[in-house]
Protein backbone atom coordinates (compact mmCIF):
# COMPACT_ATOMS: atom_id res chain seq x y z
CA UNK A 1 0.00 0.00 0.00
CA UNK A 2 1.35 3.63 -0.90
CA UNK A 3 1.68 5.81 1.83
CA UNK A 4 1.94 9.77 1.95
CA UNK A 5 1.84 12.48 4.82
CA UNK A 6 -1.35 13.70 3.49
CA UNK A 7 -4.58 12.89 1.02
CA UNK A 8 -6.08 15.99 -0.69
CA UNK A 9 -9.92 14.89 -2.39
CA UNK A 10 -10.02 16.78 -5.56
CA UNK A 11 -7.80 18.91 -7.42
CA UNK A 12 -10.28 22.17 -7.24
CA UNK A 13 -8.53 25.43 -6.58
CA UNK A 14 -8.91 24.91 -2.77
CA UNK A 15 -7.73 21.36 -2.63
CA UNK A 16 -4.57 22.68 -4.60
CA UNK A 17 -4.24 25.77 -2.27
CA UNK A 18 -4.16 23.60 0.52
CA UNK A 19 -2.24 20.84 -1.31
CA UNK A 20 0.59 24.05 -2.26
CA UNK A 21 0.84 24.49 1.22
CA UNK A 22 1.40 21.63 2.84
CA UNK A 23 3.97 20.61 0.40
CA UNK A 24 5.91 23.73 0.95
CA UNK A 25 5.84 22.66 5.02
CA UNK A 26 7.80 19.16 3.67
CA UNK A 27 4.74 17.02 3.95
CA UNK A 28 4.25 14.14 0.70
CA UNK A 29 1.49 14.87 -0.33
CA UNK A 30 -0.81 13.72 -3.25
CA UNK A 31 -4.13 14.99 -4.62
CA UNK A 32 -6.71 12.66 -6.13
CA UNK A 33 -9.13 14.07 -8.80
CA UNK A 34 -11.75 12.17 -10.30
CA UNK A 35 -12.28 14.09 -13.66
CA UNK A 36 -9.14 13.77 -16.24
CA UNK A 37 -8.92 17.65 -15.81
CA UNK A 38 -7.64 19.68 -12.85
CA UNK A 39 -9.62 22.66 -11.23
CA UNK A 40 -12.79 21.28 -10.98
CA UNK A 41 -15.11 24.86 -11.59
CA UNK A 42 -12.35 26.79 -11.65
CA UNK A 43 -11.31 25.21 -15.67
CA UNK A 44 -10.52 26.08 -19.12
CA UNK A 45 -11.08 23.20 -21.48
CA UNK A 46 -11.86 23.12 -25.82
CA UNK A 47 -14.69 21.53 -25.89
CA UNK A 48 -15.23 23.02 -29.36
CA UNK A 49 -12.17 22.85 -31.51
CA UNK A 50 -9.73 26.44 -31.28
CA UNK A 51 -12.44 27.90 -28.52
CA UNK A 52 -11.17 27.75 -24.74
CA UNK A 53 -14.18 27.97 -22.22
CA UNK A 54 -13.95 28.63 -18.29
CA UNK A 55 -16.15 25.92 -17.91
CA UNK A 56 -17.51 27.35 -14.55
CA UNK A 57 -16.31 30.03 -13.06
CA UNK A 58 -15.38 33.04 -15.57
CA UNK A 59 -14.34 36.05 -13.08
CA UNK A 60 -11.72 36.34 -11.21
CA UNK A 61 -11.07 38.88 -7.86
CA UNK A 62 -11.88 36.96 -4.51
CA UNK A 63 -8.35 35.20 -5.03
CA UNK A 64 -6.62 36.53 -1.91
CA UNK A 65 -3.35 38.13 -2.63
CA UNK A 66 -1.44 36.80 0.45
CA UNK A 67 -1.76 33.48 -1.75
CA UNK A 68 -0.58 34.79 -4.60
CA UNK A 69 2.24 36.04 -3.22
CA UNK A 70 2.80 33.08 -0.87
CA UNK A 71 2.48 30.60 -3.93
CA UNK A 72 4.61 32.74 -6.79
CA UNK A 73 1.19 32.10 -8.72
CA UNK A 74 3.21 34.97 -10.90
CA UNK A 75 5.74 33.19 -11.62
CA UNK A 76 3.72 30.02 -12.76
CA UNK A 77 1.60 31.37 -15.31
CA UNK A 78 -1.37 33.54 -13.78
CA UNK A 79 -2.15 36.56 -15.20
CA UNK A 80 -4.83 38.64 -14.66
CA UNK A 81 -6.52 41.50 -16.78
CA UNK A 82 -8.79 43.95 -15.51
CA UNK A 83 -12.13 44.34 -16.61
CA UNK A 84 -12.65 47.74 -18.51
CA UNK A 85 -15.91 48.43 -16.79
CA UNK A 86 -19.60 46.51 -16.57
CA UNK A 87 -22.70 47.15 -18.41
CA UNK A 88 -26.32 46.75 -17.21
CA UNK A 89 -29.83 46.55 -19.63
CA UNK A 90 -33.06 47.21 -18.86
CA UNK A 91 -35.83 45.69 -20.77
CA UNK A 92 -37.28 49.27 -21.98
CA UNK A 93 -33.77 49.70 -23.76
CA UNK A 94 -32.04 51.80 -20.84
CA UNK A 95 -28.68 51.10 -20.11
CA UNK A 96 -25.57 52.18 -17.37
CA UNK A 97 -22.07 51.99 -18.24
CA UNK A 98 -20.16 51.55 -15.45
CA UNK A 99 -15.97 52.77 -14.91
CA UNK A 100 -13.74 53.15 -12.65
CA UNK A 101 -12.98 56.62 -13.31
CA UNK A 102 -15.10 58.48 -10.74
CA UNK A 103 -15.95 61.58 -13.17
CA UNK A 104 -17.49 59.08 -15.88
CA UNK A 105 -19.30 56.95 -13.47
CA UNK A 106 -20.55 60.00 -12.06
CA UNK A 107 -21.77 61.47 -15.55
CA UNK A 108 -23.69 58.61 -16.38
CA UNK A 109 -25.24 57.85 -13.44
CA UNK A 110 -26.55 61.52 -13.72
CA UNK A 111 -28.18 60.65 -16.69
CA UNK A 112 -30.86 58.79 -15.11
CA UNK A 113 -30.82 60.73 -11.64
CA UNK A 114 -28.29 63.58 -10.42
CA UNK A 115 -28.91 63.29 -6.62
CA UNK A 116 -27.93 59.65 -7.45
CA UNK A 117 -24.85 60.55 -9.17
CA UNK A 118 -23.81 62.33 -5.57
CA UNK A 119 -24.70 59.60 -3.58
CA UNK A 120 -22.35 57.17 -5.38
CA UNK A 121 -19.41 58.35 -3.84
CA UNK A 122 -20.58 57.99 -0.25
CA UNK A 123 -22.02 53.96 -0.87
CA UNK A 124 -18.79 53.00 -2.58
CA UNK A 125 -17.49 54.56 0.61
CA UNK A 126 -19.57 52.71 2.83
CA UNK A 127 -19.03 49.39 0.72
CA UNK A 128 -15.34 49.91 1.21
CA UNK A 129 -15.44 50.22 5.02
CA UNK A 130 -17.60 47.16 5.52
CA UNK A 131 -15.27 45.16 2.87
CA UNK A 132 -12.23 46.30 4.71
CA UNK A 133 -13.84 44.68 8.26
CA UNK A 134 -14.24 41.44 6.30
CA UNK A 135 -11.47 41.07 4.52
CA UNK A 136 -8.70 40.18 7.47
CA UNK A 137 -11.44 37.37 8.45
CA UNK A 138 -10.74 35.58 5.12
CA UNK A 139 -7.17 34.39 6.24
CA UNK A 140 -8.19 33.18 9.66
CA UNK A 141 -10.52 30.61 11.34
CA UNK A 142 -13.38 32.24 12.03
CA UNK A 143 -13.99 33.83 15.38
CA UNK A 144 -15.54 31.81 18.17
CA UNK A 145 -17.70 33.60 20.47
CA UNK A 146 -18.67 30.16 22.70
CA UNK A 147 -14.85 28.84 23.37
CA UNK A 148 -13.09 29.21 26.57
CA UNK A 149 -9.69 28.63 24.83
CA UNK A 150 -7.19 31.48 25.68
CA UNK A 151 -6.45 31.58 22.29
CA UNK A 152 -9.65 31.14 20.64
CA UNK A 153 -10.52 34.44 23.24
CA UNK A 154 -7.39 36.15 22.40
CA UNK A 155 -8.54 36.05 17.89
CA UNK A 156 -11.92 37.07 18.78
CA UNK A 157 -10.55 40.06 21.07
CA UNK A 158 -8.58 40.84 17.65
CA UNK A 159 -11.42 40.98 15.65
CA UNK A 160 -13.62 43.02 18.41
CA UNK A 161 -10.69 45.51 17.87
CA UNK A 162 -11.72 46.58 14.55
CA UNK A 163 -14.66 47.49 16.23
CA UNK A 164 -13.13 49.78 18.87
CA UNK A 165 -14.09 53.31 18.69
CA UNK A 166 -16.54 52.60 16.49
CA UNK A 167 -19.14 55.19 17.02
CA UNK A 168 -22.68 52.90 17.83
CA UNK A 169 -23.93 54.13 14.04
CA UNK A 170 -21.30 52.74 12.38
CA UNK A 171 -21.83 49.68 13.96
CA UNK A 172 -25.89 50.09 13.46
CA UNK A 173 -24.09 50.06 9.65
CA UNK A 174 -22.58 46.73 9.80
CA UNK A 175 -25.40 45.22 10.84
CA UNK A 176 -27.48 46.47 8.34
CA UNK A 177 -24.88 45.38 5.39
CA UNK A 178 -24.76 41.93 6.85
CA UNK A 179 -28.64 41.33 7.26
CA UNK A 180 -30.93 43.86 5.10
CA UNK A 181 -32.10 43.05 1.69
CA UNK A 182 -30.32 44.63 -1.13
CA UNK A 183 -33.41 46.42 -2.05
CA UNK A 184 -33.79 47.99 1.14
CA UNK A 185 -30.04 48.78 1.42
CA UNK A 186 -29.85 50.71 -1.95
CA UNK A 187 -32.92 52.25 -1.26
CA UNK A 188 -31.17 54.24 1.38
CA UNK A 189 -29.05 55.47 -1.10
CA UNK A 190 -30.86 55.91 -4.22
CA UNK A 191 -33.41 56.63 -6.12
CA UNK A 192 -33.33 55.68 -9.60
CA UNK A 193 -34.45 52.15 -11.00
CA UNK A 194 -31.44 52.13 -13.36
CA UNK A 195 -28.34 52.73 -10.59
CA UNK A 196 -30.20 50.64 -8.08
CA UNK A 197 -30.83 47.11 -10.55
CA UNK A 198 -27.49 47.90 -11.34
CA UNK A 199 -25.94 47.11 -7.98
CA UNK A 200 -28.58 45.06 -6.99
CA UNK A 201 -27.26 42.66 -9.80
CA UNK A 202 -24.02 41.07 -7.50
CA UNK A 203 -26.62 40.62 -4.97
CA UNK A 204 -28.31 37.90 -6.33
CA UNK A 205 -24.94 36.14 -7.90
CA UNK A 206 -25.59 32.11 -6.91
CA UNK A 207 -27.81 32.79 -4.09
CA UNK A 208 -31.18 31.22 -3.09
CA UNK A 209 -32.37 34.65 -2.18
CA UNK A 210 -34.11 36.89 -4.20
CA UNK A 211 -33.13 41.13 -4.18
CA UNK A 212 -36.18 41.97 -1.69
CA UNK A 213 -34.78 38.80 0.85
CA UNK A 214 -32.79 39.97 4.09
CA UNK A 215 -29.34 39.30 3.76
CA UNK A 216 -28.75 39.59 0.23
CA UNK A 217 -27.03 42.48 1.10
CA UNK A 218 -24.31 40.77 2.27
CA UNK A 219 -23.88 39.13 -1.22
CA UNK A 220 -22.98 42.61 -2.51
CA UNK A 221 -20.69 42.90 0.17
CA UNK A 222 -19.21 39.70 -0.40
CA UNK A 223 -18.57 40.39 -3.98
CA UNK A 224 -16.39 43.25 -2.91
CA UNK A 225 -13.83 41.98 -0.48
CA UNK A 226 -11.71 41.14 -3.49
CA UNK A 227 -9.68 42.80 -5.92
CA UNK A 228 -7.20 42.85 -9.09
CA UNK A 229 -3.57 43.67 -8.97
CA UNK A 230 -3.99 45.76 -5.74
CA UNK A 231 -7.19 47.33 -6.79
CA UNK A 232 -9.97 46.39 -4.16
CA UNK A 233 -13.24 45.66 -5.08
CA UNK A 234 -12.54 45.40 -8.95
CA UNK A 235 -12.70 41.80 -10.98
CA UNK A 236 -10.87 40.83 -14.25
CA UNK A 237 -10.26 37.83 -16.39
CA UNK A 238 -7.06 35.38 -16.31
CA UNK A 239 -5.06 34.88 -19.26
CA UNK A 240 -6.16 31.55 -20.70
CA UNK A 241 -9.49 31.29 -19.00
CA UNK A 242 -9.89 30.45 -15.04
CA UNK A 243 -8.53 26.89 -15.70
CA UNK A 244 -4.91 29.32 -15.44
CA UNK A 245 -5.70 29.63 -11.53
CA UNK A 246 -5.67 26.02 -11.35
CA UNK A 247 -3.35 25.16 -13.70
CA UNK A 248 -0.65 27.67 -11.65
CA UNK A 249 -1.86 25.57 -8.66
CA UNK A 250 -0.30 22.59 -9.50
CA UNK A 251 2.53 24.24 -10.86
CA UNK A 252 3.64 24.94 -7.25
CA UNK A 253 2.41 21.84 -6.03
CA UNK A 254 4.29 19.67 -8.27
CA UNK A 255 7.60 22.10 -7.70
CA UNK A 256 7.02 21.57 -3.68
CA UNK A 257 7.06 17.73 -4.67
CA UNK A 258 3.21 16.83 -4.40
CA UNK A 259 2.10 14.23 -6.72
CA UNK A 260 -1.11 15.12 -8.44
CA UNK A 261 -3.71 12.08 -9.87
CA UNK A 262 -6.37 12.34 -12.15
CA UNK A 263 -9.33 9.74 -13.19
CA UNK A 264 -8.61 8.53 -9.27
CA UNK A 265 -11.81 9.06 -7.39
CA UNK A 266 -12.35 8.40 -4.21
CA UNK A 267 -14.83 5.93 -2.53
CA UNK A 268 -14.37 6.12 0.85
CA UNK A 269 -12.39 7.25 3.67
CA UNK A 270 -10.84 5.39 6.05
CA UNK A 271 -11.39 5.56 9.86
CA UNK A 272 -10.11 3.17 12.65
CA UNK A 273 -10.79 4.09 16.58
CA UNK A 274 -11.96 7.46 15.68
CA UNK A 275 -9.11 8.65 12.96
CA UNK A 276 -8.21 8.64 9.80
CA UNK A 277 -6.19 5.92 8.15
CA UNK A 278 -6.32 6.89 4.40
CA UNK A 279 -8.84 6.25 1.81
CA UNK A 280 -9.79 3.83 -0.65
CA UNK A 281 -10.56 4.45 -4.36
CA UNK A 282 -13.00 3.34 -6.35
CA UNK A 283 -10.70 0.94 -8.23
CA UNK A 284 -10.57 -0.82 -4.89
CA UNK A 285 -7.30 0.13 -3.88
CA UNK A 286 -6.02 1.70 -1.13
CA UNK A 287 -3.97 4.57 -0.15
CA UNK A 288 -2.38 5.38 3.72
CA UNK A 289 -2.01 8.93 4.98
CA UNK A 290 -2.52 10.11 8.50
CA UNK A 291 -3.88 13.26 7.37
CA UNK A 292 -6.72 13.57 4.65
CA UNK A 293 -8.12 16.83 3.55
CA UNK A 294 -11.38 16.82 1.27
CA UNK A 295 -11.92 19.78 -1.08
CA UNK A 296 -15.19 18.50 -2.07
CA UNK A 297 -18.52 20.26 -0.90
CA UNK A 298 -19.72 19.27 2.68
CA UNK A 299 -22.22 17.11 2.51
CA UNK A 300 -19.99 14.65 -0.60
CA UNK A 301 -17.17 14.91 2.40
CA UNK A 302 -19.07 13.40 4.69
CA UNK A 303 -22.30 11.90 3.96
CA UNK A 304 -20.88 10.10 0.41
CA UNK A 305 -17.17 9.37 1.97
CA UNK A 306 -17.60 8.14 5.67
CA UNK A 307 -19.06 5.47 7.64
CA UNK A 308 -21.60 6.78 9.34
CA UNK A 309 -21.04 4.63 12.12
CA UNK A 310 -18.08 6.52 13.05
CA UNK A 311 -20.02 9.97 13.50
CA UNK A 312 -21.20 11.25 16.65
CA UNK A 313 -25.11 10.72 16.90
CA UNK A 314 -27.51 13.55 15.38
CA UNK A 315 -24.33 14.56 13.36
CA UNK A 316 -25.37 13.38 10.05
CA UNK A 317 -28.76 15.13 10.58
CA UNK A 318 -27.23 18.40 11.33
CA UNK A 319 -24.85 17.71 7.71
CA UNK A 320 -28.20 17.24 6.05
CA UNK A 321 -29.61 20.64 6.81
CA UNK A 322 -26.87 22.98 5.74
CA UNK A 323 -28.49 24.51 2.77
CA UNK A 324 -27.00 23.95 -1.07
CA UNK A 325 -29.64 24.80 -2.93
CA UNK A 326 -28.77 25.17 -6.93
CA UNK A 327 -29.39 28.41 -8.16
CA UNK A 328 -27.50 28.89 -11.16
CA UNK A 329 -26.61 27.21 -15.00
CA UNK A 330 -23.81 28.46 -17.34
CA UNK A 331 -23.99 28.58 -21.41
CA UNK A 332 -20.61 28.65 -22.93
CA UNK A 333 -20.76 29.84 -26.27
CA UNK A 334 -18.38 30.14 -29.14
CA UNK A 335 -18.97 32.77 -31.71
CA UNK A 336 -17.55 33.38 -35.36
CA UNK A 337 -17.31 37.06 -34.54
CA UNK A 338 -18.02 39.98 -32.34
CA UNK A 339 -21.75 40.74 -31.34
CA UNK A 340 -23.00 44.23 -31.27
CA UNK A 341 -25.39 45.46 -28.65
CA UNK A 342 -28.04 48.24 -28.88
CA UNK A 343 -27.20 51.48 -28.47
CA UNK A 344 -23.89 50.93 -27.54
CA UNK A 345 -20.54 52.10 -29.70
CA UNK A 346 -18.28 48.96 -30.13
CA UNK A 347 -15.61 50.46 -28.66
CA UNK A 348 -17.14 51.04 -25.39
CA UNK A 349 -14.49 50.02 -22.80
CA UNK A 350 -17.75 48.82 -20.71
CA UNK A 351 -18.12 45.66 -23.20
CA UNK A 352 -14.64 44.90 -21.71
CA UNK A 353 -16.41 43.78 -18.31
CA UNK A 354 -19.70 42.14 -17.01
CA UNK A 355 -22.75 42.54 -19.82
CA UNK A 356 -26.01 42.44 -17.43
CA UNK A 357 -29.41 41.73 -18.75
CA UNK A 358 -30.97 41.99 -15.58
CA UNK A 359 -34.34 44.32 -15.79
CA UNK A 360 -35.10 46.69 -12.40
CA UNK A 361 -34.69 44.63 -8.87
CA UNK A 362 -38.83 43.68 -9.08
CA UNK A 363 -37.84 41.75 -12.58
CA UNK A 364 -35.23 39.62 -10.69
CA UNK A 365 -37.36 39.17 -7.98
CA UNK A 366 -40.17 37.91 -10.25
CA UNK A 367 -37.19 35.54 -11.91
CA UNK A 368 -36.39 34.42 -8.10
CA UNK A 369 -40.54 33.88 -7.48
CA UNK A 370 -40.02 31.43 -10.68
CA UNK A 371 -37.15 29.64 -8.93
CA UNK A 372 -39.01 29.08 -5.58
CA UNK A 373 -41.98 28.14 -7.69
CA UNK A 374 -39.54 25.36 -9.98
CA UNK A 375 -40.39 26.04 -12.97
CA UNK A 376 -38.28 27.06 -16.12
CA UNK A 377 -37.22 30.60 -16.09
CA UNK A 378 -39.39 32.85 -17.92
CA UNK A 379 -37.01 36.16 -17.56
CA UNK A 380 -33.69 34.73 -15.55
CA UNK A 381 -31.06 37.47 -14.93
CA UNK A 382 -28.07 36.81 -17.03
CA UNK A 383 -24.22 38.00 -16.72
CA UNK A 384 -22.38 37.76 -19.86
CA UNK A 385 -18.50 38.31 -20.29
CA UNK A 386 -16.56 38.41 -23.81
CA UNK A 387 -13.33 37.16 -22.27
CA UNK A 388 -11.79 37.24 -25.82
CA UNK A 389 -12.03 41.04 -26.59
CA UNK A 390 -8.88 41.35 -23.82
CA UNK A 391 -7.60 38.15 -24.31
CA UNK A 392 -6.86 36.40 -28.05
CA UNK A 393 -5.62 32.93 -26.38
CA UNK A 394 -9.51 31.84 -26.18
CA UNK A 395 -10.28 32.07 -29.51
CA UNK A 396 -9.24 31.65 -33.76
CA UNK A 397 -8.58 35.15 -34.87
CA UNK A 398 -11.98 36.77 -35.64
CA UNK A 399 -13.39 34.72 -33.25
CA UNK A 400 -14.90 34.69 -29.78
CA UNK A 401 -16.26 33.03 -26.36
CA UNK A 402 -18.70 34.35 -24.46
CA UNK A 403 -20.01 32.98 -20.53
CA UNK A 404 -23.36 33.48 -20.15
CA UNK A 405 -24.35 33.45 -16.36
CA UNK A 406 -28.14 32.27 -15.70
CA UNK A 407 -29.90 33.00 -12.61
CA UNK A 408 -32.56 31.93 -11.13
CA UNK A 409 -32.56 28.02 -12.22
CA UNK A 410 -33.64 25.68 -10.09
CA UNK A 411 -31.44 22.32 -9.63
CA UNK A 412 -34.44 20.51 -10.96
CA UNK A 413 -37.94 21.25 -12.29
CA UNK A 414 -41.71 20.85 -10.88
CA UNK A 415 -42.49 18.94 -13.50
CA UNK A 416 -39.30 16.56 -13.36
CA UNK A 417 -35.47 16.08 -13.35
CA UNK A 418 -33.52 18.05 -16.31
CA UNK A 419 -33.48 16.28 -19.57
CA UNK A 420 -32.01 17.63 -22.88
CA UNK A 421 -35.08 18.79 -23.91
CA UNK A 422 -35.52 21.11 -21.21
CA UNK A 423 -32.01 21.98 -20.95
CA UNK A 424 -32.64 22.73 -25.23
CA UNK A 425 -35.64 24.88 -23.83
CA UNK A 426 -33.47 27.06 -21.21
CA UNK A 427 -31.01 27.42 -23.38
CA UNK A 428 -32.96 28.45 -26.21
CA UNK A 429 -34.79 31.15 -23.39
CA UNK A 430 -31.21 32.49 -23.09
CA UNK A 431 -30.91 32.79 -26.15
CA UNK A 432 -33.80 34.48 -27.10
CA UNK A 433 -32.88 37.11 -23.93
CA UNK A 434 -29.43 37.92 -25.30
CA UNK A 435 -30.66 38.40 -29.33
CA UNK A 436 -32.85 41.30 -28.16
CA UNK A 437 -30.37 43.23 -26.79
CA UNK A 438 -27.70 42.08 -29.17
CA UNK A 439 -29.84 41.95 -32.48
CA UNK A 440 -28.16 38.96 -34.88
CA UNK A 441 -26.24 37.11 -31.73
CA UNK A 442 -27.87 33.83 -32.97
CA UNK A 443 -26.02 33.88 -36.55
CA UNK A 444 -22.83 34.66 -34.59
CA UNK A 445 -23.52 31.77 -32.61
CA UNK A 446 -21.34 28.32 -33.82
CA UNK A 447 -21.68 25.90 -30.59
CA UNK A 448 -23.49 25.93 -27.34
CA UNK A 449 -22.70 23.96 -24.09
CA UNK A 450 -25.30 24.03 -21.31
CA UNK A 451 -24.63 23.30 -17.68
CA UNK A 452 -27.92 23.11 -15.46
CA UNK A 453 -27.47 22.72 -11.62
CA UNK A 454 -27.55 19.28 -12.13
CA UNK A 455 -24.72 18.76 -14.57
CA UNK A 456 -22.68 21.18 -12.07
CA UNK A 457 -23.29 18.37 -9.52
CA UNK A 458 -23.03 15.50 -11.36
CA UNK A 459 -19.65 16.72 -12.93
CA UNK A 460 -17.76 18.40 -10.38
CA UNK A 461 -19.75 17.31 -7.02
CA UNK A 462 -21.67 20.58 -6.29
CA UNK A 463 -24.68 19.28 -4.47
CA UNK A 464 -27.50 20.47 -5.84
CA UNK A 465 -25.29 22.79 -8.45
CA UNK A 466 -24.90 25.02 -5.75
CA UNK A 467 -22.00 27.04 -7.08
CA UNK A 468 -20.70 28.59 -3.33
CA UNK A 469 -20.84 25.02 -2.00
CA UNK A 470 -23.40 26.38 0.49
CA UNK A 471 -25.73 29.44 0.51
CA UNK A 472 -23.42 32.42 1.99
CA UNK A 473 -26.63 33.26 4.59
CA UNK A 474 -26.05 34.68 7.82
CA UNK A 475 -26.68 31.92 9.65
CA UNK A 476 -23.93 29.58 7.52
CA UNK A 477 -21.25 32.36 7.81
CA UNK A 478 -18.39 32.65 10.20
CA UNK A 479 -18.41 29.96 13.46
CA UNK A 480 -21.22 28.82 11.72
CA UNK A 481 -20.06 27.59 8.18
CA UNK A 482 -20.91 25.19 7.67
CA UNK A 483 -21.41 23.56 11.50
CA UNK A 484 -20.14 25.13 14.87
CA UNK A 485 -17.95 21.98 15.51
CA UNK A 486 -16.88 21.86 11.95
CA UNK A 487 -15.81 25.64 11.74
CA UNK A 488 -12.08 24.97 12.61
CA UNK A 489 -11.72 22.63 9.54
CA UNK A 490 -11.51 19.48 11.61
CA UNK A 491 -14.32 16.93 11.44
CA UNK A 492 -15.35 14.00 14.25
CA UNK A 493 -12.36 11.49 12.73
CA UNK A 494 -9.26 12.81 13.82
CA UNK A 495 -6.76 13.44 10.89
CA UNK A 496 -9.96 14.33 8.57
CA UNK A 497 -9.99 17.65 7.87
CA UNK A 498 -12.33 19.79 5.39
CA UNK A 499 -10.82 22.24 2.76
CA UNK A 500 -13.51 23.06 0.63
CA UNK A 501 -15.81 26.38 -0.26
CA UNK A 502 -18.73 24.78 2.17
CA UNK A 503 -16.08 26.23 4.95
CA UNK A 504 -15.24 30.26 6.38
CA UNK A 505 -15.04 32.25 4.30
CA UNK A 506 -17.14 30.61 1.97
CA UNK A 507 -17.44 30.12 -2.03
CA UNK A 508 -16.15 32.00 -5.30
CA UNK A 509 -12.11 31.18 -6.78
CA UNK A 510 -10.75 32.46 -3.58
CA UNK A 511 -8.89 30.02 -2.05
CA UNK A 512 -8.53 31.19 1.28
CA UNK A 513 -10.90 27.55 3.03
CA UNK A 514 -7.63 25.80 1.21
CA UNK A 515 -5.05 27.75 2.70
CA UNK A 516 -6.59 28.26 6.50
CA UNK A 517 -7.30 24.38 6.26
CA UNK A 518 -3.43 23.72 5.39
CA UNK A 519 -2.61 26.23 8.30
CA UNK A 520 -4.50 24.51 10.48
CA UNK A 521 -3.56 21.06 10.02
CA UNK A 522 -0.13 22.07 10.38
CA UNK A 523 -0.54 23.80 13.97
CA UNK A 524 -2.49 20.19 14.49
CA UNK A 525 0.79 18.10 13.55
CA UNK A 526 3.17 20.97 15.09
CA UNK A 527 4.78 21.58 12.00
CA UNK A 528 6.07 25.35 10.67
CA UNK A 529 4.94 26.33 7.70
CA UNK A 530 7.42 28.31 5.27
CA UNK A 531 6.90 31.38 4.37
CA UNK A 532 8.19 33.57 1.30
CA UNK A 533 10.09 36.49 1.91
Amino acid sequence: MERFDAIIIGAGHNGLTAAAYLARAGLRVVVLEKNPYLGGAASSREIEPGFIYSSCSYALSLLRPEIIRDLDLARHGLVTIPFGGSLTFLPDGRHLASSSHAHIMHREIARYSPRDADAYPRFARDMKEQADLIRPLMMQPPPDPASLSLTRLGEGTSHLRRFAGTSSAALADTVRFWTLSAKDLLDRYFESDVVKAHLAASAVIGTGLGPMSPGSAYIMLHHRAGGIDGARGAWGYVRGGMGSVSRALAACVIEEGGDIRLESPVDEVKASSGKTTGVVLADGSEISAGIVLSGLELKQSILSLLDWKVLPQGFTERVARFKTRGSSAKLNIALNGLPEFAGIESDCTALEGDIRLCGTIADMERAYDDWKERVMPRDPYIEMVLPSRLDPTLAPPGKHVASVFVQYVPDGLIDGSWTDAKRAQLQEVVLDKIERHAPGFRKLVRHVETRTPADLEAEIGMTQGNIFHGELTLDQLLFNRPLPELSRYRTPVRGYYLCGSSMHPGGGVMGAPGAVAAAQVLRDAGVRPRRRA
